[in-house]
């Protein structure tokens, strides 16, 4: 949903429901639930404020099982136009990292809200805290079935440390 910076009203533009953003995410997967962002302007620098919530289907890091986790980030962005000239030639400062740039009095709020969203998915995706993992013998879903593979033997080229650690701990 692009939104032109120059029709955003005195008084601010409010955005509420999954509904008012057509499609917000790139996969059509991700499923928007709840969308309230403020848009504000003041001069050419416009401050988005809100909150969304997405659901977004996941592959856990363990078991490798699908599983769906709903990310909630708040939102509070400050968009820029972006300055003419090429990048390399300006040095950002501090203030700099935490402002976005919009071209063409065009602000995309779908890029917005997917980057939101990514940015609170889980480094690594666990379809819940005590997951048990694949069996490494077999390849089982230790969540499902109790699996009856012996443990691997050591890895003999570990013997050497495994050696110097015990005559350390004495």
């Amino acid at each position: 949903m692009l939104i032109r910076v120059s029709e955003i009203p005195e008084e601010g533009l409010q955005i509420d429901g999954p509904e008012a953003i057509a499609r917000p995410f790139q996969d059509a997967a991700w499923r928007l639930e709840t969308l309230s962002l403020m848009l504000e302007r003041e001069g050419d620098v416009v401050f988005v404020r809100g909150r969304l919530a997405a659901r977004v289907p996941q592959i856990c890091g363990r078991c490798l099982e699908p599983y769906q986790v709903v990310v909630e980030p708040q939102v509070d962005a400050r968009f820029v136009p972006n300055p003419p000239g090429r990048a390399e030639e300006r040095e950002l400062a501090a203030d700099d990292l935490e402002t976005d740039v919009y071209d063409h009095d065009s602000l995309d709020l779908a890029a917005l809200l997917e980057t939101e969203t990514t940015l609170g998915l889980p480094m690594k995706p666990l379809c819940h805290e005590g997951c048990r993992g694949l069996c490494p013998v077999c390849g089982a879903n230790r969540n499902m079935t109790a699996c009856a593979c012996e443990e691997r033997s050591q890895d003999p080229r570990w013997a050497p440390l495994r050696a110097l650690a015990a005559r350390l701990s004495k």
